[in-house]
């Protein structure tokens, strides 16, 4: 049965919101809202976590040779000492009377070598008599030497700069050799030794670089470089010595403290992108890059291989360069060939929270 014209025409009429909204849904489908990030050039490295423990750079317990009093002591606790300074005097006024006894001798020996030799030039002495008083002040001379030697043990030297510690004694207390009197450290610059399992030993190499961090300065971050490593494996462990050095200039680290380190291993410069910009399928991964021209948006699904992980960014090692235009939020409506719009582009000043708050 017909419907009469005025009928018909006002279907089609009534028709035109409903085909207009559809069109709309349908473009709303086709083209849905995304957020892009850019690829971006970085340095990477694999990070390699072990535990350490600090030296000093230089160490030594100071003790003594002899058994005498303390007569001096010419330092405070943890101060810094020079090379050479003199710390501890032990009592030696008997040696020193034994030195200005061989002083003198030694002078009245060399008088006499003067006088034979003067008459020897002459021809009023032998020759062997000249002989004889130049081995005898040579003799004199040697016993000089020998107790300034013996001296020296009576005075206890810094070997090197560095901080003393504690003192254990006082004036006038009585030392023993191999006694401890006093802790010397060079602390300007430390050594942190650690141990890494042997897989990893060909990814290592003097002058790789670290961090390392401490719980007595949760905030601070101390960096150095590998000096050395262990020529042999522990056959226990399966593990193998490290030795690194960190500086400390400001003398916060101190030797035993417990470090927690992270060797920045096969450092390169690679792709990144968000973790979250990845769309695995099966052991692929693709993205969705975002290509502009002429006010146009459009989507297009790459392959890309990846590889290392970390802090929810990752390595791209196919697929992408530097600065290319991808997909970081909407991924789940994007879809290839598609045209999308673009609300805005998230990077280290612009999150995604603020790109949409401001899209609202």
């Amino acid at each position: 049965m017909l419907l009469p014209f005025h009928r018909r025409r006002l279907l089609r009429l009534a028709l035109v919101p409903l085909t207009l909204l559809l069109a709309s849904v349908t473009f709303a489908q086709s083209a849905p809202s995304i957020i892009g990030t850019r690829a971006i050039l970085t340095t990477w490295s694999d990070p390699l976590e072990a535990l350490g423990t600090l030296r000093a750079d230089e160490s030594v317990t100071l003790s003594a040779t002899v058994t005498d009093i303390v007569a001096e002591i010419n330092f405070r606790d943890g101060e810094q000492v020079e090379e050479g300074q003199l710390l501890i005097r032990l009592e030696d006024a008997e040696e020193q009377a034994q030195l200005r006894a061989s002083q003198a001798l030694r002078e009245e020996r060399r008088n006499a070598s003067n006088r034979a030799s003067q008459l020897q030039e002459r021809n009023l002495a032998a020759r062997a008599d000249v002989e004889d008083s130049q081995s005898r002040l040579r003799q004199a001379d040697a016993d000089i030497q020998a107790i300034e030697a013996e001296l020296a043990n009576y005075q206890i030297k810094a070997p090197f700069s560095g901080r003393v510690g504690f003192r254990n004694i006082s004036i006038g207390a009585l030392v023993t050799p191999g006694m401890d009197l006093v802790t010397l450290d060079k602390l300007d610059v430390m050594q942190l030794d650690f141990s890494v399992p042997e897989v990893f030993l060909g990814r290592l190499s003097p002058g790789l670089m670290l961090n390392a961090t401490t719980a007595a300065y949760p905030d601070a971050l101390f960096s150095g470089e590998i000096a050395t490593i262990g020529t042999r494996v522990d056959p226990i462990t399966r593990s193998v010595s490290v030795r690194a050095d960190l500086d400390n200039a400001d003398g916060r680290l101190r030797p035993g403290m417990l470090m927690e380190v992270i060797v920045q291993q096969r450092v390169r410069d690679t792709v990144v992108i968000p973790e979250a910009a990845i769309e695995p399928s099966g052991d692929r991964h693709f993205v969705m890059l975002i290509e502009q021209s002429e006010g146009s948006t459009r989507l297009a699904r790459r392959e890309v291989a990846i590889g290392e992980r970390r802090n929810g960014e990752v390595e791209i090692l196919e697929g992408l360069t530097a600065n290319d235009l991808i997909v970081f939020h909407g991924l789940q409506l994007a879809r290839d060939g598609q045209e999308a719009r673009l609300i805005g582009i998230a990077d280290d000043e612009t999150g995604i929270r603020a790109l949409l708050e401001a899209d609202r």
